[in-house]
């Protein structure tokens, strides 16, 4: 495999860094503290520029989780996804997963400095992605790393009269080190569930989630949430390490994931919930209006 180029910032406070690739879709690789790593490498970046195994902060964009189908309507009109065209991938059930951005190799850096990142993709100008997702706009990645907290703000500019869906979202893997998996603790914010079928699609059934703080043992999650308060806060806590999540604006969804098979959980901040681009349950970016989604990151 070659060598991607890798940009790492640098935490003026502190002796965080955090590492992206560009040409790799974006993909942020590493969240260190010297020599603490505390996001999940699993299979590497080779596996996500080749065969699209997730690891890292990967944006899912236009849609994050899955599609219930390879097919949804805007305006009266249908769009057809085709598996293997125009970076749509499906999982093992065929059905369309984590948008069409993978390894994506055209964003362009227009700004790097000592904790400050900002790379722009212009959609409109990519027929290839104009075909799983008709919507021209410009994306843009704003990325700041200070006071032992990495941001990440996403914006959407639609760039015709045509207003854009808003569905994305990122799978960040996270990880405590040098603490078992089954003492880490998980403290989630008041939300709605909305659990899900052995494909990982929203039934439709919802039911009220109460914050709460409970050992991670060997429980394993794959769920859904949506009403998630602007500002809340996620926390996976271990010994005297804590990482924060907070979805600062534009996140109202999340999915909670935490295999059976690896030392991980993703708390994914998402704009609209798992299926929204098909079910319509979804806000906009109007024309001449961009709209701004945030996350951050607190090493604690």
């Amino acid at each position: 495999m070659p060598e991607f180029e890798a940009i790492t910032l640098t935490d003026p406070s502190s002796s965080l860094t955090a590492t992206f690739v560009p040409v790799a879709g974006m993909i942020g690789t590493s969240l260190r503290d010297g020599d603490d790593e505390y996001l999940g490498q699993r299979r590497g970046i080779d596996a996500y520029v080749t065969k699209g195994k997730t690891m890292g902060i990967p944006i899912l964009y236009p849609w994050a989780n899955r599609l219930s189908a390879s097919k949804y309507g805007i305006n009266g009109a249908v769009v057809t996804l085709t598996p293997g065209t125009g970076g749509v991938r499906t999982d093992e059930h065929g059905v369309p997963i984590h948008g069409v951005l993978s390894a994506y190799p055209g964003w362009l850096v227009t700004h790097r400095s000592e904790n400050k990142l900002t790379a722009v993709l212009d959609y409109g100008g990519k027929p290839r992605l104009l075909a799983s997702f008709p919507f021209p706009h410009v994306l843009t990645q704003d990325i700041t790393l200070a006071d032992r907290t990495l941001t990440i703000e996403t914006t959407v500019m639609p760039t015709t009269a045509a207003s854009v869906p808003l569905c994305f979202g990122y799978h960040p893997y996270f990880t405590i080190p040098g603490m078992p998996r089954e003492e880490w603790q998980l403290t989630t914010p008041d939300m709605r569930h909305l659990p899900v079928d052995n494909w990982g699609i929203p039934t439709g059934a919802q039911d009220d989630w109460t914050g709460r703080t409970e050992p991670l043992g060997t429980s394993v999650y794959d769920d859904g949430f949506d009403k998630v308060a602007a500002g809340s806060t996620f926390t996976l806590a271990g010994g005297d390490r804590r990482l924060d999540v907070t979805f600062e604006k534009g996140y109202p969804a999340a999915q909670i994931f935490a295999p059976s098979s690896d030392d991980v959980v993703c708390v994914e901040p998402m704009a609209a919930p798992t299926d929204a681009l098909r079910r319509g349950n979804y806000r906009f970016a109007i024309a001449g209006k961009p709209e701004t989604a945030r996350f951050s990151i607190k090493v604690a």
